[in-house]
C-alpha cells in the first residue's frame, strides 16, 4: 500500500531555515513552504519526525490525523503571501501583444502619441470596472477613481496600484509636463496634472483611451483582477 506521507526537509521550520522572532520570516525556501502549507490545507500527514527508539509501542504523539492537520507556526502562516507572489502574473510588454494593437493604440502607447480630445472610447464610460494597460494588461485605474473633468479625455484622480504607474518628466512641444507610463508595458498612457479634485488629491491622471482596456466588475474574477474588486465602486 503506498505510504500517505509527502516527506517534508525536517529543517524547513526549524531555527536553520528561520531566524528571526516568530511571524518574521527571515530567508524561507518558498518553494518548500508552499508544498507544506499544500500538504496541511490538504490534510496529508507528516513523517513522524521522532521515530521509536527501540519501543515495540508505536509513538503517534508527532503523528496528527487527516481529521486534525497539525498547526503550523505563525511564520509558516506568513508564507503566504509568498504562494500569492509566485502565483502573480508578470505584466510586460510582448511582441504578440503589440502587433495586435491598432494603428491608434500604436501610436499612442509605443509612440507617445496623442488622440484627438473627445474621441477616446471610455471617456464617457460609467461602468464599474477596472482600467488596465492594453499591452501588459497591468492594473492602472478604477471607476471609482475617473471623475468628468472636461478636459476631453478620461480623467482619474490615482492609479489603483501605483507600483504598476511611472511619472516621468517630458519636455516635449515646449512645455514640461509629467508623463504617465505603465512599468511593465512600458506604454504611454498620458500625463499627470495637479488641477483635479482637491477633495481627492489635487491631482489629474489624463488617460489616452487608445492605452486602456477596459475590465467590467462583473468580469474581474475570471480575467484575473479579483484582488481589486473592493477598490470598484459605481462613479459618483
Amino acid at each position: 500500500m503506498p505510504s500517505l506521507y509527502r516527506p517534508i526537509p525536517l529543517a524547513l521550520c526549524g531555527a536553520s531555515a528561520f531566524a528571526g522572532r516568530e511571524g518574521e520570516v527571515k530567508g524561507p525556501n518558498p518553494v518548500n513552504l508552499i508544498n507544506l502549507i499544500r500538504n496541511r490545507e490538504e490534510g496529508v500527514t507528516f513523517p513522524d519526525p521522532s521515530p521509536n527508539r527501540g519501543n515495540d509501542t508505536p509513538d503517534t504523539r508527532h503523528r496528527p490525523s487527516r481529521q486534525t492537520p497539525a498547526p503550523y507556526p505563525s511564520y509558516c502562516r506568513a508564507t503566504h503571501f509568498h504562494e500569492r507572489s509566485i502565483a502573480m502574473a508578470k505584466y510586460s510588454k510582448t511582441p504578440e501583444a503589440v502587433s495586435a494593437l491598432s494603428p491608434e493604440q500604436y501610436r499612442v502607447t509605443q509612440e507617445s502619441g496623442t488622440e484627438r480630445a473627445g474621441s477616446g472610447e471610455y471617456l464617457d464610460n460609467k461602468e464599474p470596472g477596472i482600467y488596465v494597460d492594453v499591452v501588459s494588461g497591468e492594473p492602472l485605474f478604477a471607476s471609482s477613481d475617473k471623475f468628468e473633468s472636461g478636459c476631453g479625455w478620461p480623467s482619474f484622480t490615482k492609479p489603483i496600484d501605483t507600483s504598476h504607474v511611472a511619472e516621468l518628466t517630458d519636455s516635449s512641444h515646449g512645455m514640461s509636463r509629467t508623463e504617465v507610463r505603465s512599468t511593465g508595458g512600458d506604454s504611454h498612457l498620458g500625463h499627470v496634472f495637479p488641477d483635479g479634485p482637491q477633495d481627492r488629491g489635487g491631482l489629474r491622471y489624463c488617460i489616452n483611451s487608445a492605452s486602456l482596456k477596459f475590465i467590467h466588475r462583473d468580469d474581474m474574477e475570471a480575467e484575473g483582477y479579483g484582488d481589486y474588486i473592493d477598490q470598484v465602486e459605481e462613479i459618483a
